[in-house]
């Protein structure tokens, strides 16, 4: 009996070294190349208008699912073959795509039953990206050193990840931090889904602290032939010196399948002295694509927006109108229009264009910036 158990365990181990290594060898090669013209033009008198052609490849390996487990590991390269812009050569309007070749991510996952997990340099995309993204529009996209945890139950999910390490879209602006992300939400609501946060961020190399908390509720409801969508958020931020309040608010129809809404997000301030913060976020998503607006001003900033989107042959193409003033005082921060069209030609390869114009007032300067990109993806 004791020589049939011994037999039996060296079966199992080896049948469990078996599958390991078909999980290993049975993986997948994936490729990611995008081509993109990206011009920027500010009317500051001091510097050119910014050419670039960025080639970004990001290329990676992915095994198999073993017992809930899985390794990925994704390297990437970004060259400027048209390098007339900031950073890469001085004189020039900036253009956030330096040349890069660095691990983008090194991972273990794991998922089973509800549970999931991952340890490793990550991709961490938190609800619509408003305080935690992967800044997923620049060449180098932003990810980090982290572990995540997630359970999800019926129709609660819960996610927990530390950050130890901010690996940015500009290398030289990575940073050491301790940081506890929490996001709960509950889809259970026939009008839509309720999430609560806190996001608590601190700055090893110089102790600051950043904590928000906030909650959102977000949803769509049919009314005959249209339907009516509609999100609110509101948040607190305390630093070890300033406190500020955020809040969005959006309503909108879907006639036809094209989205017509109107929101306004605003960026509080304390007394003018300390603007609203998202370090994590995926800035470039909100607040205009000129990104005049990546660090809130002090006395705050307050976007009224009307947004128009839908799909003509095969063509999705969205039309956004931003009027910018300050949250405290009389500050006017102008306006902006965007506009984008997108379309896949096929299952691998996708073309867009995008264009940006604001319109200053009281500050900062007019900018237009204008893109044009090829995506394959294998």
């Amino acid at each position: 009996m004791k020589a049939q158990k011994t037999l039996l365990a060296i079966a199992l181990g080896l049948a469990a070294s078996q599958t390991f290594a078909d999980a290993i060898s049975d993986g997948k090669f994936y490729a990611d190349v995008t081509a993109r013209f990206e011009s920027a033009d500010q009317d500051n008198g001091a510097s050119k208008t910014a050419n670039a052609l960025i080639a970004d490849t990001a290329f990676g390996y992915e095994s198999k699912d073993f017992s809930g487990f899985k390794f990925l590991a994704e390297y990437e390269v970004v060259n400027a073959m048209i390098d007339n812009y900031a950073p890469e050569t001085a004189g020039f309007d900036t253009v956030a795509d330096p040349e890069v070749r660095e691990w983008n991510r090194a991972q273990i996952s794991y998922a089973n039953d509800g549970y999931t997990a991952v340890l490793g340099r990550q991709r961490i995309i938190l609800d619509n990206a408003r305080f935690v993204g992967n800044v997923g529009w620049r060449a180098n996209e932003q990810t980090f050193d982290a572990a995540t945890v997630g359970y999800t139950i019926g129709d609660v999910a819960v996610k927990y990840s530390y950050i130890d390490q901010v690996n940015s879209i500009l290398p030289k602006f990575d940073a050491d931090v301790t940081d506890h992300l929490l996001n709960i939400s509950y889809s259970g609501i026939k009008a839509g889904k309720l999430t609560a946060y806190a996001y608590l961020l601190k700055d090893d190399d110089t102790d600051a602290k950043n904590d928000t908390f906030g909650a959102s509720f977000g949803g769509k409801t049919a009314v005959n032939d249209l339907s009516v969508i509609y999100s609110a958020e509101v948040a607190t931020q305390s630093t070890d010196d300033f406190d500020a309040l955020y809040y969005a608010l959006e309503g909108g129809v879907v006639v036809d399948g094209i989205t017509i809404a109107l929101g306004n997000e605003t960026l509080g301030s304390d007394s003018g002295d300390y603007g609203f913060q998202t370090p994590l976020a995926t800035k470039h998503a909100f607040n205009g694509w000129a990104d005049m607006f990546l660090a809130t001003p002090k006395d705050g900033l307050s976007d009224t927006y009307l947004k128009v989107a839908g799909m003509a042959a095969g063509v999705k193409w969205v039309g956004v109108y931003h009027d910018f003033k300050a949250d405290e005082g009389s500050n006017d921060y102008g306006s902006e229009i965007d506009l984008l069209a997108v379309k896949k030609l096929n299952d691998k390869v996708t073309v867009g264009a995008k264009y940006a114009t604001y319109s200053a007032e009281d500050t900062y300067v007019d900018t237009d910036k204008f893109w044009l990109w090829a995506q394959a993806k294998f």
